[in-house]
């Protein structure tokens, strides 16, 4: 009989994804894995501890596209079935009794643990890293797609000795065997599987301590170590500024954040263990221009709103991605003032407004809403209701909220009822205005910034005037003389700049704000300019100024193009190089600059296209040699290897150059030519395009 219910339930298909097990919870797990760089494979064997709340005669655990080698139930050979997908265990599982499985596995994960820089000749680039985030680990562990499974996960990794290993928790010992060291870091709370993760790769790191004394690791390779200071900049305040705001203590061992080549993303707050793109480890020159400052407060905010508490599943995914944006605004204000807050929280009105006025406005509680709508909607919707039931409740309820169902899950309704409590009211009609409406309450948000921002009371005003006056003449110069604000300088700049009088512009070049300066460098015409005064804009200590001066001033005054070439030949830019790709670009179409060096400037602006760059390097270099020069065999082999890169956002553009090249019947017959020479995974996606 027990043999026919197995072949029954066997024979029954999983309905959906993600399952919760209600009848049984996992405690603890306990991995052991073995990378192979070679391979790009993982080995390991996890062990589970799980206790049973009711009967039920089968387990069932998440497992992507592995090999199991042995699986046991308290140390006896377990019946399961497998499907790819998940691993089944039968047995009869009595309520209250406490079990062990383990499970020994290999995989080669199609995603979710990606291996960078092993293919190339650069020396100290190799990395292993993780991006598990919704349901993913299950392509390398074992695991559960649900984050409604919480378990507490000790990690141990074993890799070559020159690397090292960050994971989840503490650093609990370090063993070296011959070759090899095993890392082993040890929870101590709870958390969903889609948090864990692990690098692996060439560090150092810069350690602080929070003034409630967490220890915060900050990672960087070797060769930045002067670019520690600015690129974590504000760390330890950040974190400060969250417990004090949050009101609950932060609720793991220790804090990490690790960047990594080529990341999916900004950033992913594994638990205890942020990483993030190295596109933002930068010197102190781009902190203006592009900084990790927001990252950080986000990531770091997710610690509470994400990992300590976390959703039931999509429909409330506003608890994760709005309340991190919301705190990360708020730990800029204390960093920046309230007029930075507020403009920033005024920039995302303005977008979902032009998403409102489109049709496309999405709900709070839409599980497909867009970034947009979780993000940036969702943090609006927070200091509103803010502002609705009063500072000191809204502090009371968030805290109560956290408490209460800390390293649990949680829906929407969960936190409205903490809220309504701390502020003794009824807030059914915030919920239908701002979590069910598809549109915003424009009239009630705009009071609202115009009661606690004089600069944005002053841009309504003048956006008052401007709509009387049914023209341009209005006082632009008292709108600019009677505020300090640097973002309604930039705003007038920005949106006015060809209706602006003289006595605008000149105060704007002589302002000592690179913000301010740097809008006067994206103006489209600067014929109507000061040329000298344009000029100093290629001095400035913002690669994105230099970077819109100098091609201006190129294009505008073709009889000074070397001289502005010789005042930026050596600034590379910001970590994707937009100053030097640029400068490669115009000194290889300026006829006559510096001789015979025209062919070493565009094999040099060529080489970026290889792999051992940064996608977003890559992506610039094709993009110049696509609109003025034209492909080499090499760029074209380039291309074709970006058409499978982990990176979806490149690769899509990738392909769609491609699409565009194999129109032109030249570049068709160039490209069927390189066949011979591609890799297997490169071979079938060209041949699919080719046929």
């Amino acid at each position: 009989m027990k043999h026919l219910l197995i072949f029954i339930l066997i024979c029954i298909p999983f309905q959906g994804t993600a399952q919760h097990q209600e009848k049984v919870d996992f405690i603890l797990g306990k991995a052991m894995i073995f990378p192979s760089t070679e391979e790009k494979s993982i080995e390991g064997h996890v062990e589970y501890i799980f206790e049973v709340r009711k009967n039920v005669d089968s387990i069932f655990l998440d497992a992507k596209n592995m090999k199991f080698s042995s699986v046991t139930l308290n140390k006896h050979n377990a019946e399961y079935h497998y499907d790819e997908k998940k691993i089944v265990i039968y047995d009869s599982f009595i309520k209250g009794s406490s079990h062990t499985l383990r499970l020994e596995f290999a995989c080669t994960p199609k995603q979710t643990v990606y291996f960078s820089g092993w293919d190339d000749t650069i020396a100290g680039n190799e990395q292993i890293w993780t991006q598990g985030q919704g349901k993913y680990t299950s392509y390398w562990l074992p695991s559960f797609d649900n984050m409604q499974e919480k378990v507490e996960f000790d990690l141990s990794i074993s890799v070559a000795n020159e690397l090292k290993v960050i994971a989840n928790g503490r650093l609990v010992n370090e063993e070296s065997i011959e070759n090899v060291k095993i890392w082993e870091y040890d929870m101590q709370k709870p958390m969903s599987s889609y948090l864990l993760a692990f690098v692996i790769g060439n560090y150092d790191k810069d350690v602080l301590t929070s003034s409630s004394g967490i220890t915060i690791q900050n990672y960087y390779y070797p060769e930045d170590s002067l670019k520690v200071e600015p690129t974590y900049r504000y760390t330890k305040r950040i974190f400060d500024v969250l417990e004090k705001e949050i009101g609950v203590s932060y609720p793991w061992q220790n804090y990490k954040q690790i960047p990594v080549h080529d990341f999916l993303y900004a950033g992913m707050e594994n638990t205890g263990a942020t990483i993030f793109a190295d596109g933002y480890v930068i010197d102190s020159t781009a902190f203006i221009d592009k900084n990790y400052v927001n990252v950080n407060a986000h990531e770091m905010a997710h610690q509470w709103f994400g990992n300590l508490v976390t959703e039931k599943d999509g429909n409330h995914h506003w608890l994760h991605e709005g309340f991190a944006t919301y705190y990360a605004y708020l730990a800029e204000k204390e960093l920046f003032g309230i007029d930075h807050y507020l403009w920033k929280l005024y920039r995302s009105f303005k977008e979902l407004e032009s998403l409102q006025a489109r049709g496309e406005g999405q709900h709070l509680l839409d599980p497909k809403a867009s970034s947009l709508i979780f993000y940036e909607k969702g943090a609006l919707a927070l200091h509103m209701l803010r502002a609705e039931i009063g500072d000191k409740a809204f502090r009371k309820g968030i805290k109560r909220y956290l408490e209460k169902f800390q390293f649990k899950n949680v829906t929407v309704s969960d936190f409205l009822e903490e809220m309504e409590k701390a502020g003794r009211t009824d807030l059914s009609d915030y919920r239908k205005k701002w979590l069910e409406s598809t549109t915003m309450p424009s009239t009630e948000v705009k009071s609202e910034f115009a009661k606690n921002s004089r600069s944005l009371k002053s841009l309504f005003d003048m956006e008052a005037d401007l709509k009387e006056a049914q023209s341009d003449a209005i006082d632009y110069s008292r709108y600019w003389n009677e505020t300090n604000s640097i973002h309604l300088k930039k705003y007038i700049l920005a949106n006015y700049s060809r209706n602006l009088p003289q006595e605008i512009i000149e105060k704007a070049f002589a302002a000592d704000s690179l913000p301010v300066r740097q809008e006067l460098a994206k103006f489209d015409d600067i014929k109507s300019l000061s040329k000298a005064d344009y000029e100093t804009l290629l001095n400035d200590k913002s690669y994105i100024t230099v970077e819109n001066a100098l091609i201006q001033l190129w294009s505008t005054y073709p009889e000074y193009r070397s001289s502005y070439l010789d005042v930026t030949k050596d600034i590379i830019g910001l970590p994707d190089k937009n100053v030097r790709l640029l400068w490669l670009t115009l000194a290889t179409l300026t006829e006559g600059y510096n001789g015979r060096m025209t062919k070493q400037y565009f094999d040099e602006l060529s080489a970026y296209t290889s792999p051992r760059y940064s996608f977003e390097i890559r992506q610039t270099a094709f993009q110049y040699l696509k609109e003025v020069f034209g492909f080499t065999e090499q760029n074209l082999l380039d291309l074709i290897q970006a058409t499978n890169h982990h990176a979806w956002q490149f690769k899509k553009f990738a392909r769609a150059l491609l699409d565009d090249l194999l129109e032109d019947e030249v570049y068709k017959e160039r490209i069927t030519a390189l066949v011979p020479e591609l890799k297997p995974e490169e071979l079938r996606y060209i041949q699919t395009k080719l046929k």
